[in-house]
């Protein structure tokens, strides 16, 4: 489950922060998961759990966004989003030559912090 090391890396962002801006402790932390980034969102809300005990985030709520998978395809020229974490061929035309511009996003979005 490499959400763990996931979680792992994004407490270490989260302390540095909180040490840089002389924050006590961490109320939330919302993060952008988009659906082809290879994250599950359950995991890894259940791996922030895990890892968050005795740190500045201890009692903060993890909120995940899920960003859907979408692009733009060459063939017809529609973009297309889908709740699907794969696509092989673009939903309106079946064409194969297409470009993904969202859905593979892991990222940190807002950090609420108590001083």
């Amino acid at each position: 489950m490499h959400e763990i090391s996931v979680a792992l890396s994004l407490l270490e962002i989260i302390q540095e922060k909180c040490r840089e801006e002389g924050c006590q402790t961490v109320a939330s932390v919302r993060v952008r998961v988009g659906k082809a980034s290879g994250i599950l969102p359950e995991a890894f809300a259940f791996a922030f759990d895990a890892v968050k005990p005795d740190t500045v985030a201890r009692d903060a709520k993890f909120i995940i966004d899920v960003i859907p998978l979408g692009g733009l395809c060459s063939g017809c020229g529609n973009p297309f989003t889908t709740e699907e974490a794969y696509l092989l061929e673009c939903p309106s035309c079946s064409s194969t030559l297409f470009t993904v511009n969202q859905g593979r996003e892991l990222e940190l979005v807002e950090l609420e912090v108590n001083e």
